[in-house]
């Protein structure tokens, strides 16, 4: 019976000890997914080399099958094992592994990583997290783990166990509850295939530090056709959406709409709000990033039919908020 129709799974909650990561590698091992924290957002893992069970994955979140995935690796040089690494990919992931950077680099001919990984590409979105649960549980299985957040696809990614079961409760075999993440945004993707590499999309490393390893600016990708294959993770236009549509950039707040506020000055219209939530009344980048999806969730969770959300600074952090929220508020397929 295939995931998507199969609704009397026992998705077990493990402890992040040593018993709870040597079940949830064992369930990996014979092919099934567990659910884990890193320092961005629960990861939804699977065994990268079982594509049966990368299949898992694009059936429990209703994944687009051409949307590749990211292959978690315990530390650089078993990642060297599934792609190939020039100066440039060297020198970031020496500065910024572990941690919250996904590289994407040419496939390693032979690669034993499913097609379902790459999406059938000739490149690999690579990353070493810098959680302890999460290495320790890549280096009790000793095989790279598949891993797009745990949450069904376009869907709030989430922060904290809990998030992850509102979603996948009786279609994973297990969560791994390492108590709320770090980050709260997922890694920056850089693309290393070409003479100069690009931002593929902006995330818990800022693309200044980025830069100022590399003594050059990121290029950005180049715009895409409606209808082309994405060339990493999260770069759906609609995307990390909840059911109440979004408005961004809100100089004030209509009655009954939930408000998704940043700083200390409130906007117009606030005493009229459904709801009220602050990303950080103090104007804290790192603490806005780390709230944004759960405090999405519990905005969502009050039926408001629309989300407003106070304008968010661009620069550092605010770059990985601000492509989130346009892909939350993205017109939906």
């Amino acid at each position: 019976m295939d995931r998507l129709s199969s609704t009397h799974l026992k998705t077990e909650i493990l402890a992040a000890d040593p018993g709870g990561i040597a079940a949830a590698a064992a369930v990996l091992r014979r092919g099934g997914l567990v659910a884990f924290p890193t320092e961005t957002v629960y990861g939804l893992g699977a065994d990268a080399t079982d594509g049966k069970a990368v299949a898992g994955i694009y059936a429990a979140k209703g994944r687009p099958s051409f949307n590749p995935l990211i292959a978690h690796c315990p530390d650089a040089d078993s990642a060297a094992a599934f792609g190939v690494f020039d100066r440039t990919s060297r020198a970031l992931a020496e500065r910024f592994w572990p941690g919250p950077l996904t590289l994407v680099v040419p496939c390693v001919p032979g690669s034993p990583v499913s097609d379902l990984v790459t999406a059938g590409l000739d490149s690999i979105g690579l990353r070493v997290p810098d959680h302890p649960v999460a290495r320790a549980l890549l280096v009790a299985l000793g095989r790279p783990v598949a891993a797009p957040s745990a949450n069904r696809s376009g869907r709030i990614s989430p922060t904290a166990a809990a998030h992850v079961m509102e979603d996948l409760d009786g279609r994973i075999d297990a969560v791994v509850d390492g108590g709320d993440t770090k980050v709260g945004v997922e890694s920056t993707i850089v693309s290393c295939l070409g003479d100069r590499p690009v931002l593929l999309r902006p995330g818990g490393v800022p693309r200044a530090a980025i830069e100022a390893v590399l003594g050059q600016a990121l290029a950005d990708p180049p715009g895409a056709d409606a209808g082309d294959a994405p060339l990493a993770p999260g770069m759906l236009a609609s995307h990390y959406a909840p059911a109440a549509k979004v408005r961004l950039d809100a100089g004030q707040v209509a009655p009954g709409e939930a408000a998704l506020l940043f700083g200390p000055t409130p906007p117009a219209g606030i005493e009229e709000a459904a709801a009220v939530l602050n990303l950080s009344p103090a104007g804290d980048l790192v603490e806005a990033a780390a709230n944004l999806f759960g405090m999405l969730r519990r905005l969502d969770a009050t039926r408001a039919p629309t989300i407003a959300v106070a304008p968010i600074p661009h620069d550092d952090l605010g770059e990985a908020i601000r492509d989130r929220l346009a892909r939350a508020a993205a017109p939906r397929p």
